[in-house]
């Protein structure tokens, strides 16, 4: 696989396996407010689009119950409080991320997670390995992925191309990020969605491990 300079990453499924913090805080949320909850494995297939797309999805009604900015504001309480209890960098991702930076390579992560998560579980977890950590943000303008938005100003700050640059992530919204991006993209199958479905949403070169990326 070619080895590129820079290297950006998605956070969720990707990075990190966040999903049992991510369940824990939108079943908090819902059942303050006598909501039914979900499953672990019903959250995986809300997650991807961004908090305040999770809660829609997860809210009876979506984003038209006069609840849902309620619900919302105690998930983002919650999450902030209780987003590291469970949270784990997947195996052999702190590995890969430390050859890739002995090597000179430059390492970021953009998330459609709100900015203040991203930063404090990328600087939490990963420290110096990560240079650039971007997280939802669309206050200041910058559009949530599938957006190019937040994949640009990291390519921005990086002082990256299109032509030394590969995307990493775990979903459809990766893939479509990427190709909006117009960079490659590596999709992994350690992540919230399986390899079927990423075919079935363009994805087309997969790896099963993390070091398989610069293997």
């Amino acid at each position: 696989m070619k080895r590129y300079k820079n290297y950006i990453f998605d956070l969720d499924g990707t990075l990190l396996d966040t999903l049992d913090d991510l369940t824990a805080s939108t079943n908090y949320a819902l059942h303050e407010f006598g909501m039914p909850v979900y499953s672990r494995d019903q959250i995986r297939m809300f997650v991807g689009n961004g908090v305040r797309k999770l809660i829609e999805r997860a809210v009876p009604g979506g984003a038209t119950n006069e609840k849902f900015e309620e619900v919302l504001s105690v998930f983002q309480q919650h999450y902030l409080q209780h987003g590291m209890d469970h949270t784990v960098p997947y195996a052999g991702i702190v590995d890969l991320l430390t050859k890739l930076r002995a090597e000179g390579r430059r390492v970021a992560v953009v998330s459609n997670k709100f900015c203040a998560a991203t930063e404090e579980l990328c600087d939490s977890f990963f420290g110096e390995l990560v240079e650039v950590a971007i997280g939802e943000n669309e206050a200041a303008g910058i559009k949530k992925k599938p957006s190019p938005d937040t994949v640009v100003e990291a390519m921005r700050q990086l002082g990256a191309t299109c032509d030394d640059t590969v995307y990493v992530g775990d979903s459809d919204v990766d893939v479509q990020t990427a190709k909006n991006s117009g960079i490659p993209c590596i999709s992994v199958l350690w992540g919230f969605r399986d390899k079927d479905f990423l075919l079935a949403h363009g994805a087309e070169t997969f790896v099963a491990s993390p070091m398989d990326i610069i293997a």
